[in-house]
């Protein structure tokens, strides 16, 4: 088995519950899926790079596969945290006051990087956000903490 505490392991198992089929496993498709449950957040290359699939079905991959799989992405360096996106989201924050406007931040989820689509925004604009005020403001960190799981931050 690959370099995983007991406690990772768990939890690895409670994703291939929710999102694989017993005996198994989960769908190659749904394998960033299965990360970013885990709190990784590997790039669309990387999923790639570790055998996720663009269509459903192509493959499955068994816990015994994805542990290692597991733990080789937790050990990337080209993983953002809290704090490296709090630092890209500053550029936007022209007042300095810890807000920015939610179009900004739209565009840039739309438009820049690992593009989302606009179901996506919808989406993790109404897990994460705070309501924008009468000038379209947002502040940025509480909806960076709730995204990264830190509630530490909030």
């Amino acid at each position: 088995m690959a370099d995983v505490p007991k406690r990772e392991v768990e939890n690895v198992e409670f994703v291939f519950e929710v999102m694989g089929s017993p005996g198994e496993g989960i769908d190659a498709f749904d394998l960033g899926d299965a990360l970013r449950a885990l709190n990784l957040n590997p790039t669309l290359a990387l999923i790639e790079k570790m055998g996720g699939t663009k269509k459903r079905n192509e493959k499955k991959i068994k816990l015994d596969e994805f542990l290692p799989i597991y733990s080789q992405v937790k050990k990337e360096k080209e993983q953002g945290c809290y704090e490296d996106f709090i630092e890209c989201l500053k550029l936007y924050d022209k007042e300095e006051n810890g807000t920015m406007l939610l179009a900004e931040l739209q565009h840039a989820l739309l438009a820049l990087g690992e593009s989302l689509d606009d179901e996506q925004v919808e989406n993790l604009f109404a897990d994460c956000m705070d309501p924008e005020d009468d000038e379209g403001f947002i502040p940025y960190s509480p909806f960076l903490a709730r995204m990264c799981d830190r509630p530490d931050a909030l």
